[in-house]
């Protein structure tokens, strides 16, 4: 029996504890072990993707079209295996497809950070030298964990140069002063709104 795509969704929302793609094995270059899906977090068991059944390669599909992170190649990839693709399809598409589509995507997010006028010094050296010598599995670890950190550093930098402006009123001193030590969220909130409402 085949289950319609709204099945699956609920299927794989209500399975996603159960049911994990792991990273690293997707993530695996040529002459490396299959690529497997977690069938149990608690023992630690993985199902190879050549042995999934023909339900659980649309539901492990569907959780990385649901996933926040995923770009413009592979929503489309997985939209496209979803409407018309047959098992052997998404199988091949989960065991090396998915991780081409997501290095296209991460060059696309490099890119679009360094067109950012917002982006710092650090940030910029980062993606430029992910750009020249990056693996996609450099690139992947960057933008869910370097970038994070990179930005952090330039948005510090950015508030010492606020405190060192000719002029500035004690009021945005005393905020700079607060969330200098705030959280890397925090303190880019304060950069992109926080400071404007100091003096307004």
């Amino acid at each position: 029996m085949r289950l319609t795509r709204a099945a699956l969704t609920v299927a794989a929302t209500a399975l996603a504890p159960a049911l994990l793609l792991t990273g690293p094995a997707f993530a695996a270059g040529p002459g490396t072990a299959p690529a497997t899906v977690q069938a149990a977090p608690s023992d630690g068991a993985g199902t190879a993707v050549s042995e999934l059944s023909d339900d659980d390669l649309r539901i492990a599909i569907l959780r990385i079209l649901a996933d926040e992170d995923s770009g413009k190649r592979v929503i489309r990839e997985a939209n496209e295996l979803l409407d018309n693709g047959t098992p052997e399809e998404m199988r091949q598409w989960l065991e090396t497809g998915y991780r081409l589509a997501q290095a296209e995507d991460d060059q696309v997010a490099l890119f679009r950070i360094l067109a950012d006028p917002d982006s710092g010094k650090r940030v910029i050296r980062e993606v430029n030298e992910l750009l020249d010598n990056g693996t996609p599995e450099d690139v992947r670890q960057w933008l869910e964990t370097g970038y994070r950190l990179a930005q952090a550093e330039d948005d510090r930098v950015a508030l010492f140069r606020i405190l060192a402006r000719p002029g500035i009123s004690d009021a945005l001193r005393a905020a700079v002063q607060e969330v200098i030590d705030g959280t890397p969220e925090e303190i880019r909130y304060f950069l992109e709104y926080g400071q404007y409402e100091v003096d307004a």
